[in-house]
């Protein structure tokens, strides 16, 4: 598993467990098909990250096939903090 921010991780981790995720299934390498997460899921669930993070989310990022697993999303954030902090 790649080394991932665990703050974030524990703070996405809480958002799909807001959606109706089980704790138990959540990893930074679970793939997100695998949570049963939606296309509705995943606007639900950026909205609530563009909030929480101060991230403005480009339609060119919004693409579930960006992000195949948790990690994915928690290395996006990552990445736009430390953009925004350039």
């Amino acid at each position: 598993m790649d080394s991932i921010n665990e703050k974030i991780f524990e703070k996405v981790k809480s958002m799909l467990i807001n959606l109706g995720i089980d704790e138990q299934e959540i990893e930074a390498d679970t793939r997100l098909d695998d949570l049963g997460i939606d296309s509705l899921d995943i606007v639900d669930l950026f909205s609530t990250i563009s909030g929480e993070f101060d991230i403005e989310i480009s339609e060119d990022d919004f693409d579930f096939s960006n992000f195949k697993n948790v990690g994915d999303i928690v290395r996006y954030i990552e990445d736009y903090q430390i953009k925004k902090d350039l």
